[in-house]
């Protein structure tokens, strides 16, 4: 089966040729487009996050992806009962698809170009609780006592955890590679955790087939230990909450967590309840006096005496 000559612009969309002159599907498409995501370095989990997306398209949408109008493709993101989040990731997917489309010369126009912009709600801090993780080190077997240590110790994502390697260990600094191939430097603090990693053959978390666990595997077996609603991610949002009461240095806990922008890493840490009483105490006053009750919030920051 061979191609024709991308169309110029304004041409029909290009046609793949064989016994019969048939629109080339979305099947094929996307397995032409995941090979541009692979050429331009694109990870495993995001290329698997595109490809789920627009099979989720092609469902909705049968026939050839560049017979697909904008008015079909803001009907479809419109009438999936998704969160914003999700329906982001489809409008991201199915854009990207149309932008390498149009590039290729397999459409004339970009259908998505204009799709509304899916707005998605600023996250809060969810750090899972210390009991609970106390609780689900109690029950974990070895393996699992490692995941959770990266993720509430060290504030490693899933799949950060997935691919820790013997040869990433030097002393207590663990190279971590993380989202869009850019690696961190994390020192460890607990030390069963650094003799286990120091003592694996190679992948602390190794597969049957000599590779590794996939992030996937890693995050069913926390999810099985964590009680809902609590999750592998809650343990990075623990780390982070109480990485940064301890030093109130945010840049630190960014660098750490493998944040560009601390903007990021605020939504990760849930400020201690005596740094949020501080900032009001030190507004507590008008015209140098204190209005009444100020001193019982000043109280409740100070400890008791032994």
């Amino acid at each position: 089966m061979t191609r024709t000559t991308p169309p110029a612009a304004g041409a029909q969309p290009l046609r793949l040729v064989g016994a019969d002159d048939r629109p080339m599907t979305w099947e094929q498409a996307i397995i032409l487009y995941v090979k541009s995501l692979r050429a331009a370095g694109k990870s495993n989990a995001t290329i698997v996050l595109y490809r789920h997306y627009l099979h989720v398209a092609a469902d909705a949408l049968p026939g050839s992806p560049w017979d697909v109008d904008a008015v079909a493709l803001e009907d479809l993101l419109g009438s999936v009962e998704w969160g914003p989040s999700a329906r982001k990731s489809l409008r991201t997917s199915v854009g990207g698809l149309y932008r390498w489309g149009r590039r290729r010369g397999y459409v004339a126009v970009d259908p998505a170009v204009d799709l509304p912009t899916v707005r998605v709600p600023k996250g809060r801090p969810r750090p899972a609780p210390e009991a609970v993780i106390a609780d689900a080190l109690v029950r974990a077997d070895d393996r699992e006592r490692r995941m959770i240590e990266l993720g509430a110790l060290a504030g490693l994502r899933a799949g950060e955890i997935s691919r820790v390697h013997r040869l990433d260990l030097d002393g207590d600094m663990l190279l971590v590679h993380g989202k869009g191939g850019k690696e961190r430097l994390v020192p460890l603090a607990h030390g069963d955790l650094l003799a286990a990693i120091a003592a694996s053959d190679d992948w602390l978390f190794p597969n049957r087939l000599g590779g590794h666990l996939t992030p996937n595997h890693v995050s069913k077996l926390l999810s099985r230990l964590l009680p809902s609603p609590w999750t592998a991610h809650t343990l990075r949002h623990r780390f982070g909450t109480k990485a940064y009461a301890g030093t109130r240095d945010l840049l630190a806990v960014s660098q750490l967590l493998g944040h560009a922008s601390t903007d990021t890493t605020l939504i990760y840490v849930q400020m201690p309840d005596d740094h949020l009483r501080s900032a009001v105490l030190a507004a507590a006053t008008i015209g140098g006096v204190a209005p009444p009750g100020a001193n019982d919030l000043e109280e409740a920051t100070t400890p008791l005496a032994a």
